[in-house]
């Protein structure tokens, strides 16, 4: 019999790792997109969510499951650390002077409108949440981990993935209620600009209502 990926991986085979790319780039960038809201931010954790893999790759353990777990737990610190860099690239943005105003370039700002009101529909929902809410509702309705990989990639407690994932459908369902979210099922997740992903899950606010394996 010959050696599991895992062991291949660990052991660091280029082919294996190759392998491991083409089977879980698209989930690790789906991932990527709703935990960053942005496609293009989205790409740069996907590139260094697979150069984290491989420096850490002689972490990976003895079992014989998916490593995509693994791989989505480092996709979630790394989209973490991106975030802070973006607010603190930000931060130092509105400390500079403001620019002189340019010409309005309608055509080229109307095409565009679509996508962003799309991605709105995603992101607006995940704002309201905390980033530790934010994660596990990433984590167990759209990539479709269960409990204990959830737990395994964020590096807690089952129980803790479980307080976290209804406090997050909680929330939504009181916005929704309250009205300051839309209700759900108006419009779908944006499809990806290199075309890692396509479509989704339909607005996160449904999530409140979505049964959790």
């Amino acid at each position: 019999m010959g050696k599991s990926l895992r062991v291949r991986v660990r052991a660091g085979d280029p082919e294996a790792f190759r392998e491991l790319f083409v089977d879980h780039a698209r989930p690790v960038y789906n991932h990527a997109f709703r935990l960053t809201g942005t496609w293009s931010t989205a790409e740069d954790v996907v590139s260094l969510t697979f150069l984290e893999a491989w420096r850490l790759r002689d972490r990976i353990d003895d079992g014989d499951g998916s490593l995509r777990p693994w791989l989505l737990g480092i996709a979630t610190n790394v989209a973490r650390n991106v975030r802070r860099a973006a607010r603190r690239h930000d931060g130092a943005l509105a400390r500079l002077p403001r620019p002189q105003p340019v010409p309005d370039l309608a055509e080229e700002v109307g095409s565009r409108v679509d996508d962003r009101e799309r991605l709105a529909r995603v992101t607006v929902a995940l704002a309201a949440l905390r980033a530790s809410e934010r994660e596990v509702l990433a984590l167990c309705v759209w990539a479709g981990l269960d409990h204990a990989e959830a737990a395994a990639a964020l590096g807690v407690r089952v129980g803790t993935v479980r307080s976290r994932l209804s406090r997050a459908r909680a929330r939504l369902t009181r916005l929704v209620a309250t009205g300051k979210l839309p209700p759900p099922g108006e419009g779908r997740e944006p499809p990806a600009a290199t075309g890692q992903t396509k479509g989704g899950r339909d607005r996160a606010a449904l999530l409140a209502e979505e049964e959790v394996r």
